[in-house]
């Protein structure tokens, strides 16, 4: 490998600045440019971004966007049944399961991108996305409604209104991620280069991907264990991460007092040997 052979940095300069072009494909680009380059993490976060990030993994801030919370009810009233109510509640208004899992005014976008662009061209106005467990919190808010004295009220599904907007502004901050990553490389490479060098993909790398969790702490891509080599309103499902498992505080404490006693055994049989002599 030359110093100077890390390929696609052209064809993918293209693709970010072609706004009529697919970010899907401009993302294949970067990843095969990561690829050339061996850059795991780049390779990492362009895969994510187009197959989508698991429930288990962190989610970064821009992937997270304002939401309401809304319910679809049904009236079964004695002869005639009113299908289609639609009405906004407030997170106080979810049942406590729901709020102790973290179900709030914020959708979390775990798309790849290819499905976020199918839902936002077969959507008017609005995307609908449902909360994991929302089947289950709709049936507990059913049961309330009715140990409140409404009987015939039966609330039929529980959602995230996202505005159309919203959900646009996460591919556009990816493809401006993207350029900003081409625009780190040009500076970088010195007048009459033609590809850069790995570094300084590197270096464009940190600089364009130091992105942020919804919390806003630092986001870090850690890259896997990979091979060598118009219509209505949009709906889907969303995963929930599920939050890695501390190690236990006593486990460490064992590890520790067992290279203590081992030590200590040693240190007895040298003791004996000395004495002996």
């Amino acid at each position: 490998m030359t110093t100077f052979d890390v390929r696609g940095l052209e064809q993918l300069e293209r693709a970010v600045l072609d706004d009529t072009a697919s970010l899907a494909s401009a993302l294949r680009q970067c990843l095969m440019l990561a690829g050339y380059a061996h850059h795991e993490e780049l390779r990492a976060w362009a895969l994510k971004e187009l197959e989508g990030y698991p429930a288990a993994d962190e989610l970064p801030s821009y992937r997270k966007v304002p939401a309401a919370l809304e319910v679809e009810i049904t009236l079964n009233l004695p002869g005639q049944i009113i299908q289609g109510n639609t009405r906004r509640i407030s997170v106080a208004q979810l049942p406590r399961s729901a709020r102790e899992r973290g179900i709030g005014e914020s959708a979390p976008i775990r798309q790849g991108v290819r499905e976020i662009e199918a839902l936002i061209a077969i959507s008017d106005r609005m995307i609908h996305l449902s909360p994991p467990g929302s089947a289950e919190y709709a049936l507990g808010m059913t049961r309330q409604q009715q140990e409140n004295g409404h009987e015939f009220t039966e609330i039929t599904s529980l959602y995230w209104a996202i505005a159309k907007p919203s959900v646009e502004g996460v591919l556009d901050h990816i493809r401006t991620r993207l350029t900003q990553f081409v625009a780190e490389v040009r500076a970088a490479m010195p007048a009459g280069q033609q590809n850069p060098d790995p570094n300084q993909i590197d270096s464009a790398a940190q600089q364009a991907l130091n992105i942020t969790g919804g919390d806003g702490s630092t986001f870090h891509i850690s890259a896997p264990h990979a091979k060598a080599d118009r219509g209505g309103t949009a709906s889907a499902n969303v995963n929930e991460p599920v939050p890695a498992t501390p190690q236990p505080w006593w486990h460490r404490t064992s590890v520790i007092w067992t290279a203590v006693a081992a030590v200590a055994a040693i240190a007895g049989v040298i003791a004996t040997v000395i004495v002996a002599k």
